[in-house]
């Protein structure tokens, strides 16, 4: 008898299997079906809604990688909630990133555009685009780095790392971070009072999680942590004006700068100025942390090109004195350092790509792109490419001591176009000063046994230890 009812549970229990599985496959089946138009590229697409976005964040290029090879350089996916095109062919990549007003606009995802502002830069095109870009970059000119910039980094990072001394184990990955944001506070606004600073970080940090997020609103969620977060910091970001507004006093930061009312060209609302300086903060932040942990990883492990970064630095301190600070000129003479910042930047692939959204039907590389569709420039192939860069998986910063390298139409280490990085120089002048009191004054060794992931982001889940000792 018992054995009767336990087989009759068993087939149950296949039949409801078997079911799950037709369905399961049905269900993918029918998602793949509706992206099945005449002229679209190959590509799986995965689940509905989720699409194949786990596969994507967990195996990142190997998921690539598997895909190019059954696809080609140009196949479709579904990816964080939107049906999306991946290009790893150079052509294509240089087209739709210098083709921004034909039907091609910034895609980056919801979470993002959410947490980031509806006027930040990466979000808004044409005229309002060109508003943003344009006080962006002047007050990053080499002018305002001259006499503002460089002055108020040099003194940071001088002032940062001399506290190093007394600390034997240090770890760089945090250590970079919040040097990063910190360098970049003080830009945007100096002399602010300590609690300020630290409430702004911590909800700084929360913020940054969010933007990477599925973008579902729910209590406990990354997603809506950051966008807390950015409420929490406008309202920070707005007592800070009106303090200072009712001061009426001129300040000579990025704040004062953006809040100038008469001869300021390019004249932003206090929402725009509130997303502009979050843009600042954030892009400078995560690219000039990882780059600078990233190169002292490179030239530990590389003692011929640490040797004549330190030949570089020594030669600048020496015609020096002690206490005094970099000029622009000096930054501009570290050719050295500059090739490293690159080969950094290309070999630890600290951005992945770039993704534009179709606002209409579209033709690319012979086939109809619908509109609506997110396209995913996927520039990381393109470091690792053979064609462009001899053995691209060594770290050669003596590279881009030829000139043209640099200067080449496939360099995408910045992205390109119309939007190639406006934040470029200012990134590598904070690199550049923060190896420059690192190198001199200290060397290191790596603690060893800590795991670094390269995918989505580079980032060591348990921290990157180095030993110190004065040098």
């Amino acid at each position: 008898h018992t054995e009767h009812s336990e087989m009759g549970t068993m087939m149950v229990m296949m039949g409801l299997l078997v079911i799950l599985v037709s369905l399961c496959s049905a269900l993918l089946r029918w998602n793949q079906m509706r992206y099945t138009k005449n002229g679209l590229p190959p590509g799986t697409m995965g689940w509905p809604i989720f699409g194949e976005t786990t596969e994507f964040l967990k195996q990142g290029p190997n998921f690539m990688r598997n895909q190019r090879l059954r696809y080609g350089s140009f196949f479709k996916s579904h990816l964080l909630g939107c049906p999306t095109l991946i290009s790893m062919d150079s052509e294509v990549n240089r087209y739709i990133l210098k083709n921004e007003s034909k039907g091609l606009v910034p895609g980056y995802p919801q979470s993002m555009l959410d947490i980031l502002g509806t006027c930040n830069m990466a979000a808004v095109h044409g005229s309002s685009h060109r508003l943003m870009r344009g006080s962006l970059l002047s007050l990053i000119s080499s002018t305002m780095m001259r006499d503002h910039i460089l002055p108020k980094v040099d003194h940071f990072m001088r002032s940062y790392l001399g506290q190093w001394n007394e600390i034997e184990d240090i770890d760089i990955q945090d250590k970079t971070k919040h040097m990063a944001f910190l360098s970049s506070l003080t830009q945007i606004a100096e002399n602010l009072r300590k609690p300020f600073v630290e409430e702004f970080k911590t909800e700084f940090f929360k913020l940054v999680v969010g933007t990477l997020s599925v973008p579902i609103d729910l209590p406990g969620t990354n997603y809506r942590c950051g966008i807390q977060a950015r409420k929490n910091i406008d309202r920070l970001l707005r007592e800070l004006m009106q303090e200072r507004r009712d001061s009426g006093e001129t300040f000579t930061d990025m704040l004062g700068y953006l809040m100038k009312k008469e001869d300021n060209r390019y004249p932003l609302t206090d929402e725009e100025i509130r997303d502009q300086v979050v843009t600042i903060l954030y892009s400078g932040y995560e690219t000039v942390s990882t780059t600078s942990m990233m190169a002292l990883k490179y030239l530990h492990d590389h003692p011929k090109a640490l040797q004549e970064l330190r030949t570089e630095h020594m030669a600048l301190r020496e015609r020096k004195r002690p206490d005094e600070p970099l000029g622009l000129e000096d930054v501009k003479s570290m050719k050295f350092t500059r090739a490293v910042i690159f080969e950094t930047s290309r070999l630890a692939t600290i951005v992945n790509g770039v993704l534009r959204k179709t606002t209409r039907d579209l033709e690319i590389n012979g086939y109809l792109i619908p509109k609506g569709w997110r396209i995913y420039v996927y520039t990381r192939e393109i470091n690792y490419d053979a064609n462009l860069y001899e053995d691209p998986l060594i770290f050669n910063p003596w590279r881009w001591m030829k000139k043209s390298l640099e200067s080449q139409n496939s360099c995408f280490v910045f992205g390109g176009g119309t939007r190639l990085c406006p934040g470029k120089e200012l990134g590598i002048v904070e690199i550049s000063s923060f190896l420059h009191y690192f190198v001199t004054r200290y060397k290191w060794e790596e603690v060893g046994g800590d795991e670094l992931l390269v995918f989505p982001r580079v980032f060591a889940p348990k921290g990157f230890h180095l030993k110190i000792s004065p040098y």
